[in-house]
């Protein structure tokens, strides 16, 4: 365990924890020493398995997701990780999608910071920004600048490229990018993979060690009136989540 982990029990909340990125969340959280418990904003169940011995997972079911900002102001949680995101063909249209990707999100984000939670990561997306002329990175940008301005005492922003694993729902126009990325990756070690897509696990990492680990953030992420903040672009997400343990 590197020096720069804290050393208090962390008591997380997971947002998204059923999704590709947020699964290996909850369960890398679950398998650290370090958590105490993962209380966890979900839907449902997860359907894969967990591996939780401890009985960790806190797993908080509602399916009236306007009750979720009430729900996490009750779990005395410390750190929220937020992997919440739909598409715009499973909320059909972009219009409910943004009811889900911002509002919700900020929503959450917001009763976090009210309850007490002093460090807040996101997994966004690469190419995020509120200025951008794509409606989607521009509501991903206009997340980011929402949350900074809360102004939580760590705010951690993950901007990955293509995400690669085995989701439960396969998006199909990025299954040809998903196969292209293996292979790249499998003739490479990850080299000719790692600068455009990362590995769901490794993005889950990442957000954790950002999250939770100083020794990560030493030349990294700047102060705004006593509050840090680091936007992690892709090189970033492979480079923390790859990092080995000292």
């Amino acid at each position: 365990m590197s020096s720069g982990m804290t050393s208090t029990p962390i008591i997380s909340a997971v947002v998204g924890g059923t999704g590709l990125v947020g699964s290996h969340i909850v369960q890398q959280l679950i398998s650290s020493p370090q958590t105490f418990c993962v209380n966890a904003l979900m839907r449902r169940l997860p359907t894969g398995p967990v591996n939780d011995p401890d009985s960790k997972l806190k797993p908080l079911i509602s399916t009236e997701t306007s009750t979720w900002p009430a729900t996490l102001s009750s779990t005395a949680s410390t750190i929220l990780f937020s992997a919440l995101g739909s598409t715009r063909a499973d909320s059909g249209s972009f219009e409910a999608q943004r009811k889900i990707d911002f509002d919700l999100n900020l929503a959450v984000a917001r009763a976090a910071k009210e309850s007490g939670v002093k460090t807040y990561v996101l997994v966004s997306t690469g190419g995020a920004s509120s200025a951008s002329r794509f409606p989607y990175l521009q509501m991903k940008g206009e997340l980011e600048d929402a949350v900074i301005a809360l102004g939580f005492d760590k705010t951690v922003i993950l901007r990955p490229g293509l995400i690669v694993g085995g989701r439960e729902k396969p998006r199909m126009v990025e299954q040809p990018l998903h196969y292209v990325a293996n292979f790249f990756g499998g003739i490479s070690g990850g080299r000719l993979k790692d600068f455009w897509a990362q590995d769901a696990d490794v993005i889950a990492r990442a957000a954790i060690r950002a999250g939770t680990d100083n020794s990560v953030w030493e030349g990294k992420g700047l102060e705004e009136g006593g509050k840090r903040i680091w936007t992690l672009t892709q090189a970033d997400v492979v480079a923390v989540g790859m990092k080995q343990e000292k």
